[in-house]
């Protein structure tokens, strides 16, 4: 009789398949949120995610600081804020002393359609996780936790 071939599997061989599950879930996941974000907002999930960088910084962002936020270049958020601020949502502020910098900031109506925004971005996650009891979300972050590259210690 043989093992099947799951208990053939090499430590290595494993972890990879894992890797590829956890990349799978991810991006089937974001592309869910991708789509709703559109249909329900018409809007992107990287517009998102600079309108939700500078929810967390009330007094704004210059621009580099904004990408190294995003982990994302320059050349890319330029495009997004400028669009942000044609909808009204997000302003440009010179900085006094610098000709060439700009805090970047959500305005009043930009904080409010986040606001709304994020609600149904978390309703969509808990959604889309509701398998998971609570206890299994915290036992999957933990375990996510003890990789060296979720604390910036590989690469």
């Amino acid at each position: 009789m043989t093992a099947p071939a799951e208990k053939l599997m090499t430590p290595s061989k494993e972890r990879l398949r894992l890797w590829l599950r956890l990349l799978r879930t991810t991006r089937q996941v974001e592309a869910e949120l991708r789509e709703r974000l559109r249909t329900e907002f018409d809007s992107t999930l990287p517009r998102f995610d600079v309108m939700a960088a500078l929810a967390r910084n009330p007094d704004g962002l210059k621009m580099n600081e904004l990408s190294q936020s995003l982990k994302v270049s320059n050349g890319n958020v330029t495009g997004i804020v400028s669009r942000l601020v044609e909808d009204g949502w997000v302003t440009r502020i010179a900085i006094e002393g610098d000709r060439r910098a700009t805090r970047v900031r959500l305005t009043e109506a930009g904080q409010r359609t986040f606001a709304v925004m994020a609600e149904a971005h978390e309703h969509w996650v808990d959604e889309l996780f509701s398998e998971f009891s609570v206890d299994k979300a915290h036992e999957l972050i933990e375990l996510l936790d003890h990789l060296p590259v979720a604390h910036g210690e590989h690469g």
